[in-house]
């Protein structure tokens, strides 16, 4: 399988096998392997990202958590935690997506329920990063 170079300073040691024709990604959190999705793909380099680089321990990371959005189920798709306190939101989109307006908008409603202080919206190729500070976010230029 052809997976995408992404947009991250450092190379990950990511673990992938194949059963016939479906790859799968181990996940250090849940400690299951899972389908490779381009999505997966995204969300584990972020993942390895926070537990490698900077140093969070996996009980801090939550991965896919079931969230109830007026009246509907949604998932977040990764949420770091410091001290039981949510800190950084990130949304996950697959390399072929083009991250827009619609997806910062996304992630603001999911954010309204978490509190989180910071958002991040990424695609594994692009990442946008916001401050939530006195009701407002503040984006930021940051690099992975």
């Amino acid at each position: 399988m052809q997976v995408p170079k992404l947009n991250f300073e450092n190379d990950f040691d990511l673990k992938i096998k194949q059963d016939k024709d479906t790859f799968f990604i181990y996940d250090l959190v849940r400690k299951i392997w899972l389908v490779l999705t381009p999505e997966e793909w995204v969300r584990q380099h972020w993942l390895h990202y926070f537990r490698f680089v900077k140093k969070k321990n996996l009980s801090s990371l939550i991965l896919e958590k079931k969230l109830e959005l007026n009246g509907t189920t949604k998932r977040i798709d990764l949420l770091v935690t410091e001290k039981t306190k949510p800190k950084i939101l990130v949304e996950c989109k697959a390399p072929s997506i083009v991250l827009k307006e619609v997806h910062f908008e996304q992630i603001a409603r999911y954010n309204s329920l978490i509190g989180a202080e910071q958002i991040i919206i990424s695609n594994g190729l692009h990442h946008i990063f916001a401050d939530y500070k006195d009701g407002k976010y503040h984006f930021l230029k940051m690099e992975v």
